[in-house]
């Protein structure tokens, strides 16, 4: 009895046994059926751009996507521009949610690709139906490989908790840079890679993901490796921080798992087998290795049968590391590899390839032997556990938060500023200058429909009043004033400063107002001491605090705030100084032209001190090329309205006033002299020189990477009559300028600052405008006087042939062979008006006989006609023969 109970209750036992298995099974299945239900439906995004170069990526993490199995629908976000959509050919890719591209902002002008996956990112959750029927959303980067599915609650992460890899070079979030751009730096994490996050989560996240990418981008300043950990300090990271600053302003604590994702080239931890491959660096398996970056322009998915070289096999790479840990990071770097081939392969299958022929590696990457070393991973107990973070407090500096700051520029409609525009822009991005920078453009109507510079830099429209609206003055300077006015009036800025440039500068380094003490009620310019209209009747009359005249110019640092009071009073001192003709003698206002063409400036000094604002008066922010500069001082702007020369060779602005350096293919200025040819004995001449050839090797730099840009065909493969005429253009070009000037040997007396920069101000403006009686005798006396004397400068230039510097020697190689052209053009016209000559002549003749024929006796007649006939036989047949030829 005892013992038929104890089988029952064996039996018992054994009967709950198998329910419970058959119960944890059908959950099993339960749960995957379920993914594709709410509330576990995933969806897995990427983004790229329209590249070969992102699209070999694709291709990669497709095919990964299914040998992993991974759970739910996957999708491309694919940003690109109307142009670069027209030709591309990679639609099928991959599932694709196009989104408008950001990688040039629409609003600041910066290049900056990386802001399209939070960009794209906010595009897809507002516009994709898709977005409305997901749970949980896995985010990759295109540059990575799937070994296993990547379940978000697998892998630990709950609403509110997302799960991350850990990215420890994220420095920012223990120090300034956490305390400036979040509320809460306290909730930084240091993450990025792998994002597997609750839907609810990432609608909260994305808006503040693309602002404080932003953000962080604009704020140069905190770009240096020290405060970034970006060993570049160029900000290319910044798209990372945005991340982890927007999480931290959605108060979203990270679970950080370093398990989960490996860099091939690393050695993955005993026990764990990484779920992800991010191949964003280089790695090697004995002799052999793989960078990406060398595939940036790679059409490898559509060039057949192509793939990338063959890895080493794993009977190879078990021979070459005795180390079982070793061993498998290997194994990892070719299946990498190999994964991507193998989708190369069926891509191209699917593009309709021809069959590649047999090869040993080919035979591989089919073989049961692969298929099985890359069945999906799943996730081990080491993968699944996550790291223990200790989260820092933020270190209190004492260091306050920098205000923001904008730069500006004025500039008109014409080939003259826009070369200047180029170097000022290129200079402003490598100087690490904060904030922004805006062009204020000034054009007419009429200007503007011809004109082709709008991408050279972010740029605001306004009106121009080179021809004043109501007295009818010419006077394109006053521009710079009315288009700060009309900035101010139409744009709304953050920025706290503003930073005014001319467009003939190039910046060296950044110009801020904590370093050189600009306070409100205080900006800070340079000194511009020939304004000698501060000191005498001319501020007497046109302010009513001619105690509180500075005499500065060229850069200023302002207030906003100060600056919205003061543009107007700016433009109307300097309408007021323009008017009044009876004190633009040179004893009053310093302008030895006595042209009035330092009004602007004069309208800035009086402006200012009119409102009191007086100056912090710095000469270690500019330097003109030519002058020696102080010892140890690190200026931050080169002003080139001047004249300057390094031995033979010269650079003169005026020179290239009509020359269209911007839009003729890899034109550039001639070569300043190697550094290492200079002088060593006299260090200040040594020093004044290298800056020199800095500033005209900044020019061409610029000039270098814009053509780049416009993507100008290879200069080498540009036949060289070709290159002859464009540089023959140029040369006549600058002859033709020097032709208006006066040779700078000719000058006499000290030349100032103010009569440089005067003169050259008055020949970059239109002086043939039609213009009062009084006006018309002024650009008379003028265009006379102008350089001590421009007809002195035409027979200076008439009598010396020689060449001022090495470029014009080099260009009378160009003139020489364009001269033999020229000739012979000349002599083959010649040789056509001789023949005309000579054919109406013979024709003239053959009338003339004709008409005395009939002047002449019958006889006479009846001879010529039967000669005559036999001639006409002859040429009858030869019109026959001649026929023939043709057919």
């Amino acid at each position: 009895m005892v013992l038929l109970m104890e089988k029952k209750a064996i039996l018992m036992v054994l009967v709950l046994l198998l329910l419970t298995l058959s119960s944890l099974i059908s959950c099993q299945e339960q749960k995957k059926i379920d993914t594709k239900k709410a509330p576990w439906r995933i969806h897995t995004l990427f983004s790229v751009e329209c590249q070969n170069y992102f699209d070999w990526q694709t291709v990669g993490l497709m095919q990964s996507y299914r040998k992993a199995k991974q759970p739910g629908p996957i999708t491309r976000l694919l940003s690109c521009t109307d142009e670069e959509r027209k030709g591309y050919k990679g639609m099928e890719l991959a599932p694709t949610f196009e989104v408008p591209s950001m990688s040039r902002h629409p609003k600041t002008g910066d290049w900056y690709p990386a802001i399209n996956k939070p960009a794209g990112v906010v595009h897809w959750l507002k516009h994709s139906k898709e977005a409305d029927n997901v749970d949980w959303v896995v985010i990759l980067d295109a540059d990575m490989i799937i070994r296993g599915p990547i379940v978000p609650w697998e892998i630990g992460a709950e609403k509110g908790k997302p799960v991350s890899a850990y990215y420890g070079y994220l420095i920012g979030c223990d120090n300034i840079l956490a305390k400036l751009h979040t509320k809460h730096p306290e909730f930084c994490d240091k993450v990025g890679g792998l994002l597997a996050m609750h839907i609810d989560d990432l609608r909260a996240l994305a808006p503040l993901w693309l602002s404080k990418t932003e953000e962080v981008r604009e704020d140069r300043a905190h770009w240096p490796t020290n405060y970034t950990g970006d060993i570049y300090g160029t900000g290319w990271i910044s798209e990372m921080y945005g991340y982890s600053f927007g999480a931290a302003e959605a108060r979203l604590r990270h679970k950080i798992n370093d398990n989960l994702m490996l860099y091939p080239g690393y050695v993955p931890r005993e026990g764990v087998e990484p779920i992800l491959m991010h191949y964003g660096l280089p790695f090697t398996v004995g002799n052999w290795s793989f960078d990406k970056l060398k595939h940036h322009q790679d059409d490898i998915v559509y060039d057949c049968n192509r793939l990338f070289p063959e890895p080493p096999y794993p009977r190879e790479v078990t021979q070459m590391e005795p180390d079982h840990n070793k061993r498998r990071g290997l194994f990892l770097n070719i299946e990498c590899i190999n994964t991507m081939n193998e989708g190369l392969l069926l891509q191209h299958a699917a593009f309709g390839c021809p069959k590649p022929k047999w090869s040993k590696y080919l035979s591989f990457l089919k073989s049961k032997t692969f298929a099985e070393l890359t069945q999906p991973k799943r996730l081990t107990t080491q993968s699944r556990q996550m790291m223990e973070v200790e989260h820092k407090e933020v270190d209190n500096e004492p260091e306050k938060p920098h205000p923001k700051i904008h730069t500006i520029f004025s500039t008109e409609c014409s080939p003259y500023f826009d070369w200047q525009t180029v170097g000022l822009v290129h200079s402003f991005y490598k100087s690490g200058q904060p904030g922004n920078i805006t062009r204020l453009l000034s054009c007419t109507d009429e200007d503007l429909k011809q004109y082709k510079g709008h991408d050279l830099a972010p740029t605001h429209y306004v009106p121009s009043m080179s021809r004043h609206p109501l007295t009818g003055d010419w006077y394109p300077a006053i521009n710079k004033p009315a288009a700060v006015l009309h900035w101010m009036n139409h744009v709304k800025t953050d920025a706290e400063y503003i930073v005014i440039l001319d467009a003939d500068m190039i910046m060296r380094g950044p110009i801020t107002p904590w370093e050189f003490k600009a306070r409100r009620g205080r900006p800070v310019s340079t000194p511009y001491d020939y304004l000698i209209g501060c000191d005498n009747i001319l501020a007497e009359l046109h302010t009513r605090h001619p105690e509180n005249c500075d005499k500065v110019g060229g850069v200023i640092i302002m207030h906003v705030d100060d600056l919205r009071k003061f543009a107007l009073q700016w433009l109307h001192k300097t309408e007021e100084v323009r008017l009044d003709r009876s004190h633009w003698s040179k004893n009053i206002t310093g302008d030895v032209y006595e042209a009035g063409w330092i009004s602007e400036m004069y309208g800035y000094s009086f402006g200012a001190a009119e409102l009191n604002l007086r100056h912090v008066i710095s000469d270690k922010i500019l330097i003109y090329p030519g002058y020696v500069p102080a010892p140890d001082v690190k200026y931050r702007v080169f002003h080139y309205g001047l004249e300057y020369r390094v031995g033979n060779w010269s650079f003169d602005k005026a020179n290239w006033r009509h020359t269209d350096l911007v839009n003729k293919c890899w034109a550039k200025f001639p070569d300043p002299p190697d550094p290492s040819s200079l002088d060593q004995t006299d260090n200040n001449a040594l020093q004044r020189d290298l800056l020199s050839i800095e500033c005209a090797t900044t020019l061409n730099e610029a000039l270098h990477l814009h053509h780049e840009r416009r993507k100008c065909p290879d200069p080498n493969t540009i036949s060289t009559p070709k290159r002859e005429r464009v540089n023959q253009e140029r040369v006549n070009e600058t002859k033709t300028n020097a032709e208006t000037r006066t040779d700078a040997d000719t000058r006499t007396g000290v030349e100032t600052r103010a009569d440089a920069e005067t003169r050259n101000g008055v020949e970059t403006r239109a002086d043939t405008e039609t213009r009062t009686d009084a006006e018309t005798r002024m650009a008379v006396e003028t265009t006379t006087s102008r350089k001590f004397g421009n007809a002195e400068d035409v027979l200076a230039l008439r009598h010396d042939e020689m060449p001022k510097n090495n470029s014009q020697k080099s260009s009378s190689q160009v003139e020489t062979s364009n001269g033999t052209f020229t000739s012979m053009r000349f002599w083959i016209m010649v040789l056509w008006a001789v023949s005309i000559f000579l054919f109406l002549g013979v024709m003239s003749i053959v009338l003339k006989g004709r008409k005395g024929l009939k002047k002449r006796g019958k006889g006479y007649k009846s001879k010529r006609r039967t000669s005559y006939s036999g001639f006409w036989d002859t040429n009858g047949q030869d019109r026959h023969l001649r026929n023939a030829e043709t057919a």
